[in-house]
C-alpha cells in the first residue's frame, strides 16, 4: 500500500499506469517511469503554516515525496543555505544573485544525499537489504555514507580513474567499491545487469523513479527561502539530466497545491563541460534528442555521463522555459571555482566550477539578464576535487620565523599593489 497522496508509477511519455515496486521503464514503449501523485489530496492537506513548524530539512515537504510512511535513512538531509552572493554579482556584472549551497549537505556534502535519502528509505519499505549504484563519485558516497547509517549491504560501482579522495571517500564507510575500467555509461549498463540477476536495489537503475524525486527538495527549499516564490532564473549542472528537471517540477507541484500565489515563470540554464557536453551540445544545435559522448574527457568528472537518461528531458525544460544551455572548458572550470572561493567564501567541486563559468559565458552573451535575479545551483564540495584547482592558485610564500622578514613581505606587496 502507497501512501494516500501516491497513485502509483507513470511512464514519462505514454502515460501507462504501473503499481508501485523496484522498476523504473515501461513495459510499452520503455519509457521512464515517475511516481504520479493526487495533488488535490496534497492540496487539501497542507499550507506554509504547517510546512514552516517543521525541522528544516527536506522531509518538511514530505507529501510530495514517495514513501509509505516516515523516512528512515537520511532524517537529517536537506535544509541547506540560500546565500546572497553580492561579491560574485559584482565580479560578474550582475545585480541579484543567489547561490543554493548543497555543498554542505548532511552527511557527504553533495545533493547526493537528498536523492539517496529517499531511494533507500523506499528500499526499506519494499523489503531490500542490498543496495547500490553506478557512480561518478558523489552518489557512491552518499549511498554507502547512508547505507552505512541503517545497516545496508551496498555494492559501489564506478569507473576505475575516479579520483581517488571519492573512492576513499567512499570505501571508508564499509562498502564494496568496485571500479570498472570503462565510462560510466558502460558501468550503469552493468549495475542494470547486476539490479535484475540478483534483485537488489541500485537507486539510479531500478529504485530511480524514487530517487529521483528526492531532486525535487532542493527547488522546494529554495522557493521557500525566497519568500514562497520562483526565481526568474536558475542556473544549473547536468549530468544525468534530472536535477534540472525535478527542480523545474517542484516549482509547478507548489503552484498547483497552492503553495506558491504565482505561476512560477522560471527560466532554466543548463551548464556541462566542454570535455562531457550531450545536452548542451542539443539545445545548441537544435537537436531533438541528444548525441552520446562516447569517451567524455572532463576535470568534472561528476558531471562526466555521455549518455544522460534524462538529457531529452533536460533539453525540453530548458527549451520550453526560454533558457538556454552552454559549457565550459577544464581551464574556465578550475578559474570558476577558484572565483566562487575568494568571492564567497564557498569552496565548490568541479561542477561547480562549471556552474560558475557558464553563468558568466551566459551573461557576456546577454542570455542571463544582468539586472534580473538569478540563483546558480551548487551540488558538490571542493574538498572532494581539491586537485583540479591546485594549479589556478598562488604557492604559499615562505619565510623565516622573523617579524622583519613579514615586515618586509608586507612592503614587497604593497609596491606591487601600487605599481
Amino acid at each position: 500500500m502507497s501512501s494516500s497522496f501516491v497513485r502509483g508509477l507513470k511512464c514519462r511519455l505514454c502515460g501507462q499506469a504501473y503499481p508501485i515496486s523496484a522498476t523504473n521503464f515501461c513495459t510499452e514503449d520503455f519509457g521512464p517511469l515517475e511516481v504520479d501523485y493526487d495533488y488535490e489530496a496534497i492540496a487539501d492537506s497542507i499550507n506554509r503554516a504547517k510546512i514552516e513548524l517543521r525541522p528544516f530539512n527536506m522531509w518538511r515537504y514530505q507529501e510530495f515525496l514517495p514513501l509509505d510512511g516516515e523516512p528512515t535513512v537520511g532524517r537529517q538531509v536537506g535544509g541547506t543555505p540560500l546565500i546572497k552572493a553580492d561579491r560574485l554579482a559584482r565580479e560578474l556584472g550582475v545585480e541579484q544573485l543567489w547561490i543554493k549551497n548543497d555543498a554542505v549537505n548532511f552527511p557527504t556534502l553533495s545533493f547526493k544525499d537528498r536523492v539517496v535519502a529517499v531511494a533507500l528509505s523506499k528500499a526499506r519499505e519494499l523489503g531490500l537489504t542490498t543496495v547500490g549504484c553506478a557512480s561518478t563519485g558523489n552518489l557512491a558516497n552518499s549511498v554507502a555514507a547512508n547505507a552505512a547509517a541503517v545497516g545496508l549491504e551496498s555494492y559501489i560501482l564506478v569507473p576505475a580513474d575516479l579520483e581517488r579522495s571519492k573512492i576513499l571517500g567512499t570505501s571508508v564507510y564499509g562498502a564494496k567499491v568496485i571500479g570498472i575500467k570503462g565510462t560510466y555509461d558502460e558501468v550503469n549498463r552493468l549495475c542494470t545487469q547486476i539490479a535484475f540477476k540478483y534483485g537488489w536495489g541500485f537507486v539510479n537503475i531500478n529504485l530511480r523513479p524514487f530517487y529521483a524525486e528526492g531532486s525535487k527538495t532542493f527547488g522546494f527549499e529554495m522557493a521557500e527561502q525566497l519568500g514562497w516564490r520562483a526565481p526568474q532564473h536558475v542556473v544549473c549542472p547536468m549530468a544525468g539530466g534530472s536535477l534540472i528537471g525535478k527542480i523545474h517540477k517542484a516549482f509547478y507541484e507548489l503552484h498547483r497545491t497552492g503553495l506558491l500565489a504565482d505561476k512560477p515563470e522560471c527560466k532554466f540554464y543548463g551548464a556541462q563541460a566542454t570535455g562531457c557536453n550531450p545536452i548542451s551540445a542539443a539545445v545548441k544545435n537544435g537537436w531533438d534528442a541528444h548525441r552520446p559522448v562516447r569517451r567524455p574527457h572532463t576535470i568534472a568528472k561528476s558531471l562526466a555521463i555521455g549518455d544522460p537518461a534524462d538529457g531529452y528531458f533536460a533539453a525540453k525544460v530548458i527549451r520550453e522555459t526560454g533558457g538556454w544551455a552552454e559549457d565550459a572548458s577544464d581551464a574556465e572550470i578550475a578559474e570558476a571555482m577558484a572565483l566562487l572561493g575568494r568571492t564567497e567564501g564557498i569552496f565548490a567541486e568541479t561542477a561547480g566550477g562549471v556552474t560558475v563559468a557558464v553563468a558568466r559565458k551566459l551573461i557576456e552573451q546577454g542570455r542571463l539578464p544582468r539586472h534580473e535575479e538569478i540563483v546558480l545551483c551548487i551540488t558538490g564540495n571542493g574538498l572532494k576535487t581539491q586537485d583540479a584547482v591546485a594549479d589556478c592558485l598562488e604557492e604559499p610564500v615562505v619565510i623565516a620565523p622573523s617579524l622583519e622578514e613579514f615586515s618586509g613581505l608586507l612592503t614587497e606587496e604593497s609596491s606591487t599593489v601600487l605599481v
